[in-house]
């Protein structure tokens, strides 16, 4: 199996809001092209969005209904609490961590110093250039 990725909720907003750069969304549909990984905190944050109508809350839903999103499991969790005592991070951002660390997942996000000094986790921010 090759490289997996694993969306964080600001790049999925982007994503489904069409306000990804073109570079970065030829990016993330690389990225994306055989499945798409969420975390259930993502999932939860993305779902929880204000959304301005209901045509645009039915696409999210539909999104994550197409993921794979990662459950909170023992493991996610055990790792989660370690990441908070570690780096003080805030649980969302610590549960998706966790879960990117326990399924060897690269996390795509915009937000990579939020998760930078989290040691052996790899993130990848699509706003990049090469």
């Amino acid at each position: 199996m090759g490289t997996r990725y694993l969306l964080d909720t600001n790049i999925a907003i982007y994503l489904l809001n069409g306000s990804l750069p073109p570079q970065a969304l030829a990016k993330v549909r690389t990225m994306l092209a055989t499945e798409c990984n969420l975390s259930i905190i993502a999932k939860i944050e993305l779902l929880g969005w204000p959304f301005p109508d209901k045509k645009r809350q039915s696409e999210a839903e539909n999104f994550t209904l197409a993921s794979n999103v990662y459950r909170l499991t023992d493991a996610v969790a055990d790792r989660t609490i370690l990441l908070r005592r570690a780096y003080k991070i805030k649980l969302g951002d610590a549960v998706i961590a966790a879960t990117a660390l326990e399924h060897n997942f690269i996390l795509i996000t915009r937000n990579t110093s939020d998760f930078a000094k989290i040691g052996g986790l790899s993130c990848l921010d699509p706003f990049d250039k090469p």
